[in-house]
């Protein structure tokens, strides 16, 4: 960093001065001392132009006695100097007066910048302490340029150069111009740790936010350079040593070194582990009399035997401490105790509760919010102005504040009230951008490439509404959509969101028909406990079948052998009809009452179901549903640990067209294993019931393919038309499960940060039980089979009876597969690679043994 000053115009008396011991700053002269005390009434000012003599006086204190002698004279010119106001100041003795000569520092008229390319002048203005209008101060213009100098440095431009110049205007004014050289960024080449055993430095970059520069590092910030950054990476090592059960843990520094031959810094952690702890007893002491430590067993997150976790140690605290306020005790302070066995490796964990200080919140002060208004803070904090202090709630608060992701920074401090008893709580915030306009690209094996352009907000209107505008288009998918969350309905903790969404499916190599659905969703959210959340939602939507001109020509070709069949023996030598239209055999009249020539399939016409809905128009959903959720997980984009299980129910019939009640449920752990290992399990089942004696549509029933077993095309298990003249579709399901193991593993042998992980996994899964309609009978209606596994007939025209569908369900067949993968969290984003063997199958299940998936906003 250079940082320098140049002086243009008429300012060679300054210069002059420069052999002063500071440079550049304000130059005192006392050209003759007086020999005899001066008052106050004495003094004469000479030289100012702004500044009034009255002012200048006033810097002159007298004695007791009400004289000016040498100590006096000494700090009124001490003053003077602290006030910036003046270059340069002469004091002298004249006929029996005290002269005070002043050169007053020029106005600054303007500032500017120059060079910077990088970080915009409003950005540099507001850190700077000179001002347009203001008085020019010499070191404060060297204080400003380190200042600028240093937002570069947080930018990891570290051979930034600044230089700021001076040059005079008339009537005594100056323009201010800093000259910037912002230099390049400084990158991080190698992060490393040194005492670290029981987890591999390959675990704990995966913790840091610190990262090594690599050829893609332009799309992120994380290796550039900033010793803040770093600062900030030791805490988060040593949480997650304390939340592993290493109570000794210390990281003892954070070394680094600025690398010449690879122009760039090199970061290490030295840490000292200790030993990792287990839980040996858990026991709760009250001070209290009235309050029964006990009674707050149920509230504690340690169990005995567990590993010591310093994260649920403090969670149990700030549970414990908000319920014994609820019940009266508003001053209770709940302070944890461990005493540790060093040879059994144990810890014996007290909960302490006492009587704390009885203090009150006078005000709650919130500075720094330039945009997000007051309210939208202040509700975050379960506490007020006049309720008693409680830390445990300031700290809640100060993580959900956190949380918003509204603010770069956010701390909650004390200051001492108006009495002893009173504080006044200061939280202090620095707003970041909280828009995002992103064009999002990506493909997968199912639905092809894919484009999506979306503006959101997640403070909109500086009232903490998020608001969200997207439009996707693909090959294969399109659509727009439009979402609304107000976090807080009415003031209370309950979020209320709203969605308006147009979808079109497309017919592909997967799927014979399109469908179009227009809907619209309003939701609640509720969060029961940090881990513990509720939706209850209700959702209307129109959905309709498209099939290419192709599917549905209705084209009749005897060669084909049997197209269209019906037990009754007076039909049974009908190749079929057109849509609408009448055949007569026997005596007998059949009627195709639906329009839609189902008995068509000469030329490889789409399937009785799909035709189905095709005949039936655009059907209404009608649904009301709820979602709960339970989140354990320590990072919800990579987890390594924790739990996750999805519950969701919805009942369509409140109104509209349609009838059933969807159940499924979805559960995923991991576990860390070893060497960096993370082990999967993944459940998931669900289940159609019908309501009343209203017909299951096929679009309703459960498609599967890779989703539940990898190895298999999307819809390309379970039930299945199976007629050889039509596109035999897959139907779908009432009943389906799954199961997976899964172990991610990363590649030892690649830098850390270029994000490459395998695994290997096993699938089982099933689909089964369609319910929805199959054939074509006399009447001209659809009827369910009575016999689900039945296989068409081969002979023409067959026996009266032969069989009453054409839906081929493999019932209990279990799926399984086995398989490798490449996940990747790319800039890109995420983007993942498969390739699954099936073991077992179904008779007319599909594989698709190798699925690519993945996008990235940009």
């Amino acid at each position: 960093m250079n940082v320098g000053m140049r002086v243009r115009g008429g300012f060679l008396a300054a210069l002059v001065m420069c052999a002063l011991p500071v440079a550049g700053t304000l130059t005192v002269m006392l050209l003759s001392s007086p020999a005899v005390a001066q008052s106050v009434a004495t003094i004469e000012v000479a030289g100012n132009r702004r500044v009034e003599v009255e002012t200048i006086r006033s810097y002159f204190k007298a004695s007791p006695s009400g004289r000016l002698d040498q100590a006096e004279i000494d700090d009124g010119l001490k003053a003077l100097i602290e006030t910036g106001l003046f270059q340069d100041v002469k004091i002298s003795q004249t006929g029996g007066h005290l002269l005070v000569t002043v050169i007053e520092n020029p106005v600054i008229g303007r500032i500017a910048f120059e060079g910077n390319k990088k970080i915009k002048d409003e950005q540099l203005t507001a850190e700077i302490q000179s001002k347009p209008r203001g008085t020019l101060s010499r070191p404060m213009v060297q204080s400003d340029a380190q200042r600028i100098a240093e937002v570069y440095r947080h930018s990891g431009r570290y051979d930034v150069s600044v230089t700021p110049e001076i040059i005079e205007q008339p009537n005594n004014r100056v323009d201010l111009i800093f000259t910037i050289v912002e230099g390049q960024k400084t990158g991080v080449k190698s992060v490393e740790f040194i005492g670290n055993n029981a987890y591999s430095s390959y675990r704990l970059k995966d913790i840091i936010k610190t990262h090594e520069s690599n050829l893609l590092s332009f799309l992120g910030g994380g290796d550039v350079y900033d010793p803040d950054r770093v600062e900030a990476d030791r805490d988060l090592i040593r949480r997650f040593y304390l939340k592993h059960g290493f109570a000794d843990v210390q990281v003892v520094a954070a070394l680094t070194e600025y690398d010449p031959a690879r122009k760039g810094f090199l970061v290490t952690f030295k840490i000292e582990e200790g030993q990792q702890y287990r839980v040996a007893s858990v026991n709760i002491e009250s001070s209290i009399p009235t309050l029964d430590g006990n009674a707050l067993r149920s509230f504690s997150r340690v169990s005995v035997g567990s590993l010591y976790n310093a994260e649920a140690l403090e969670k149990t605290v700030e549970e414990m401490q908000i319920e014994a306020s609820r019940r009266g005790y508003a001053f209770a302070v709940v302070r944890p105790r461990g005493d540790r066995n060093f040879e059994a490796h144990t810890v014996s964990i007290v909960f302490a509760i006492d009587e704390g200080p009885r203090t009150y919140i006078e005000r709650i002060n919130v500075r720094g919010n330039t945009r997000t208004r007051d309210y939208v803070i202040r509700r975050e904090f379960d506490i007020s102005e006049g309720d008693a202090y409680n830390r445990a709630l300031v700290d809640r608060a100060e993580r959900r504040l956190k949380n918003l992701d509204f603010f770069k920074s956010v701390k909650v401090t004390t200051e001492p009230g108006s009495s002893s008893d009173r504080v006044i709580l200061v939280v202090d915030l620095e707003e970041k951008s909280t828009g995002d306009f992103s064009v999002s690209g990506g493909y997968s094996t199912t639905d092809g490439p894919l484009a999506e352009v979306s503006i959101s907000e997640r403070n909109f209107l500086g009232r903490g509404l998020f608001a969200k505008a997207s439009v996707t288009y693909g090959e294969f998918a399109r659509g727009l959509s439009l979402s609304y969350v107000d976090p807080y309905l009415l003031d209370y903790r309950v979020a209320l969101g709203l969605d308006a969404f147009y979808r079109e499916q497309l017919p592909n190599s997967f799927i014979s028909y399109g469908t179009k659905t227009i809907g619209f969703s309003p939701r609640l959210g509720f969060a029961l406990r940090e881990d513990l959340s509720l939706q209850l939602r209700y959702s209307i939507y129109e959905q309709q079948i498209s099939l290419p001109g192709n599917l549905a020509n209705c084209n009749n070709n005897p060669s084909n052998g049997l197209l269209a069949f019906n037990p009754s023996p007076a039909f049974a030598n009908l190749n079929g009809f057109p849509p609408g239209g009448t055949a007569t055999a026997g005596g007998q009249t059949a009627t195709d009452a639906s329009g839609t020539g189902l008995w068509c399939y000469s030329d490889g016409e789409a399937s009785l179901p799909v035709r189905k809905e095709l005949a039936s128009g655009a059907a209404l959903t009608s649904s009301i549903g709820y979602s709960l959720d339970y989140n354990t997980l320590d990072n919800n984009k990579n987890p390594t640990d924790g739990l996750l299980i999805d519950f969701k129910q919805d009942f369509a019939g409140v109104g509209g067209d349609v009838s059933y009640l969807k159940s499924a449920v979805d559960g995923k752990y991991y576990a860390p294993l070893v060497a960096d290992i993370v082990g999967l399990i993944h459940i998931q089942g669900g289940i159609l019931n019908k309501v009343g004696n209203s017909e299951l549509r096929m679009l309703d029933q459960f498609q599967m393919g890779p989703n539940l077993v990898r190895g298999f095309a999307p819809n390309g298990i379970g039930p299945r038309d199976i007629n050889p003249y039509g596109t035999m579709d897959a139907l779908g399901g009432t009943k389906y499960w799954g199961a997976s193991y899964e172990l991610q593993m990363p590649f030892w042998f690649l830098p850390k940060e270029v994000g490459l992980k395998g695994a290997v996994y096993a699938d089982a899964g099933g689909l089964y039980d369609y319910q929805g309609p199959t054939t074509w009978a006399a009447t001209g209606e659809l009827t369910t089979p009575s016999n689900s596994n039945c296989i068409r007939p081969t002979t023409s025209p067959p026996s009266p009876g032969t069989c009453t569908g054409l839906v081929f369900d493999s019932g209990n067949t279990v799926r399984t597969s086995v398989g490798v993968g490449l996940i990747w969290a790319s800039p890109f984003g995420p983007l993942r690679f498969d390739y699954a063997i099936p073991l077992t199958k179904g008779r007319f299940d599909i594989v698709q043994q190798f699925k690519f998936g993945g996008g990235t906003s940009f």
